[in-house]
Parts: structure tokens; sequence; C-alpha cells
């Protein structure tokens, strides 16, 4: 499969990533609402996908060996960019429209400029501060276009921006790792890391989760989350960002709100009102307004 992927042009790569990705809102969105507890989902996509990962790595070649002081940095960002990131964003995604959540996840590129910059890896111009008043004066509109208005999602918008800072948090965090180790390492340690942790988090869930309520689709969403949001999505990913370059895989990622919320609608039937499709607008033009940014990992969703 490996050779294969190689072959495969990089743009093609990159649309098919981002595409898979994108699907991966609905995907869990029908998950969790029909028979799976959100943390009982999350712990089971992670831990598949972790193993998934490590067999491609080993495939490669690859050692999954870290030096201790890397694999604390890394086990800490973990915590936040796939612990915290997941059941935040498992429940996000349980109280708020896949469409809403996805339109939110805009914000991403411009809270990673910001934690970049916080973090002294790079400096912010001034319009990059205006970039992010505008990403999230966006939020604030498809927060208020919500259905009922903002009282009825915005715990679920309020989790999906804590989705967004925690992974932004996490790919600054990883940054020292990354120089020493391939991404696609560093991915797979966080996912056994990650699906470990978990997997105990939602021990109480896991033991009382019926599993006989979810439907076969819903088995089948599992599994397209892990391997193919997760597994397929990081080697496209990471083979395209090695011939092209992270800067312009970025201009491709930042479709994915986009079309998650496209996604969404068509196969869920889920509304958008023209206040969040105008949100959504918003964001995507504080993307625009403040510049390309250096992503140094895939979306965890």
């Amino acid at each position: 499969m490996l050779a294969r992927v190689r072959r495969v042009p990089s743009q093609s790569l990159l649309l098919l990533t981002v595409l898979l990705w994108s699907f991966n809102f609905t995907a869990i969105r029908y998950g969790v609402t029909h028979g799976f507890e959100p943390l009982v989902y999350v712990a089971l996509r992670w831990a598949m996908a972790g193993v998934a990962l490590t067999a491609v790595v080993l495939l490669r070649g690859q050692s999954l060996r870290l030096g201790r002081h890397e694999f604390v940095l890394l086990t800490l960002a973990t915590v936040v960019g796939v612990v915290v990131n997941q059941i935040a964003f498992s429940y996000a995604i349980h109280l708020a429209p896949a469409s809403t959540v996805a339109l939110v996840f805009g914000t991403l590129p411009i809270l990673m400029s910001l934690m970049s910059h916080l973090a002294g890896f790079e400096r912010l111009r001034r319009r990059h501060w205006l970039a992010a008043g505008v990403s999230f004066a966006g939020v604030a509109l498809v927060a208020a276009g919500a259905g009922g208005g903002l009282r009825t999602s915005v715990g679920g918008i309020l989790l999906a921006l804590a989705t967004t800072f925690s992974f932004a948090v996490y790919s600054v965090a990883i940054v020292p790792v990354m120089k020493r180790h391939s991404p696609l390492v560093v991915s797979a340690d966080s996912c056994l890391i990650g699906g470990f942790l978990l997997c105990v988090a939602a021990i109480p869930w896991l033991a009382g989760q019926h599993w006989g309520s979810p439907p076969g689709l819903a088995w089948s969403a599992l599994v397209y989350s892990a391997l193919a949001s997760i597994v397929l999505g990081n080697v496209f990913w990471f083979t395209a960002i090695d011939r092209v370059g992270a800067g312009r895989s970025a201009l491709y990622a930042n479709l994915q709100p986009f079309l998650g919320a496209v996604f969404a609608v068509l196969v869920l039937s889920e509304g958008l009102a023209t206040l969040q499709l105008i949100g959504g607008l918003v964001i995507a033009s504080g993307i625009v307004l403040g510049g390309g940014t250096r992503l140094s990992a895939p979306p965890a969703d």
C-alpha cells in the first residue's frame, strides 16, 4: 500500500486527506448519537488507530523509540492534544450539529499562530491579531445562528473551541520532538499514548456501554474514524508534506471546516442558518487575512 501511495500525485493526496478528515465530523456525530457513549467512541477510535499506525511505522522500517525527555514531553502534550482534545470534541459533536462544530474548526490556523507566537517560535504582526479578532467574531455569528439561538448549542460550541485550542497547544508543544523524529513516528507514539489514556479514562463508560445498541452503520463510522481518518489521513498527509512542504499543504487543510459542514448537511440532513454561513465566511476571511500557517502536525479529528 505504501508503494502505491507514493505514486499518487501530491495534490490528489492532499485533497483525499481533507475529504477524509472532513467526513469524520459526520461519522463521529452519527456514532455518538446512535448507541455509542462519546468517551467509548473516542477511546476505541484512538486505540485502534494507535495499533494501526504502529504497524505502518514498523512496515517502513522505523523505530518508535523516544528519549526519556522526549517521551515525557510527548506524553504531556498528548494529554492536552489527544485526551482533553478528544473528550471535548466527542461531547462537542454530541451537543451541537456536526456542521456547526466543523465551522468552528475554521479558527484552528489562527489559534496555532497565536500559540506559536506565545511559545516564541514565530512573531505575529498586527494583521494576525486582527485576523484572530475577525475569526472569533465569525465564531460568535456561528453560535448566534445555531438552532434556537445561542443558548441551544452554546455548550457544544464552547467545547469545539476547547478542541481547537487544545490541538493548537499540542501542535506547538511537540515541535521539539518533531525536530528529532519523523512526524509519522511522533503521531504513532502519540496515538498509542493517547489511546491508552483514553481507555483508562473511559473505563466506567466502557463497563456500562450497551454493546448491542450501536447499529452496524455506527460501528462502520467508528472504523472509518479510526482507520480512514487517522491512519490513512496521516499517511497521505505526511507523504504530501514530504513532497510539497507544510505551507502549501496547510492551504488544503483550510478547506476542512467548509467541507465538514457540507458533508453534515448532505448526509445528516442538518440545516445551516444564514447567520452561520455568514459566520463561516467571516472565519475564512480571518484565515486569509492572517496568511498561511505552518502546520507541524495534522488535525487530530
